[in-house]
């Protein structure tokens, strides 16, 4: 599959009503090695993890490789695509995240070892390897905690807490009621607190 290099997100998007069936058609036949049906599924999409991307990475320019990756992403897995487990947007949009997540990690982890060399006698000052191990403790215990959610109600969170959506961009992306929205992100939030320890 040749992509075209440039990421620039498409203003064709596909409206909220009726786009899941649309999104979930495309994808099926993209599954299939159709082409023509990956690129419109490109079109309708790309702004919106585009837009996800840019939030966490920051850098335009990274957030375009990121873009990028996804896609590829989609195109070598979209046979694996499970309707069960959420809607298509969902799907590509966790992928968009856990990509732009690896990017800041990988960027993280340069400047790290860059600071690392840039000590000339011994390692690191302890309260750097103290800070980037409790941080490391603190995100594989939001990671089983997320474990714990059911794929909608981790589906909401991770839109609304690491892509930076509110609750109504939120349900217009998932395309279901605000009202389901809401009632996922607070089961959600209350499970992730009980799972967490963290006090009320």
């Amino acid at each position: 599959m040749t992509m075209d290099p440039s990421v620039a997100p498409s203003s064709g998007q596909a409206p909220v009503e009726g786009a899941t069936a649309l999104l979930t058609h495309l994808l099926a036949r993209a599954s299939r090695g159709d082409e023509a049906a990956f690129a419109e599924l490109y079109d309708q999409t790309s702004a919106r993890v585009y837009g996800l991307v840019r939030r966490v990475v920051r850098d335009p320019a990274q957030a375009e490789e990121v873009t990028q990756e996804t896609y590829l992403t989609i195109w070598r897995e979209s046979a694996r695509y499970d309707a069960s487990r959420g809607s298509v947007i969902g799907w590509i949009l966790t992928i968009a995240h856990r990509r732009a997540v690896d990017r800041v990690r990988a960027v993280e982890s340069a400047r790290e070892r860059d600071t690392r060399f840039a000590v000339l006698d011994g390692g690191p000052a302890f309260d750097v390897v103290e800070e980037a191990a409790t941080a490391s403790l603190d995100s594989a215990r939001v990671r089983r905690a997320l474990s714990t959610l059911t794929d909608l109600q981790r589906e909401a969170v991770t839109l609304a807490y690491y892509g930076g959506y509110t609750y109504k961009e939120v349900a217009e992306l998932l395309d279901v009621p605000l009202g389901t929205i809401k009632t996922r992100m607070r089961d959600g939030l209350i499970r992730l607190r009980d799972t967490l320890g963290v006090d009320q």
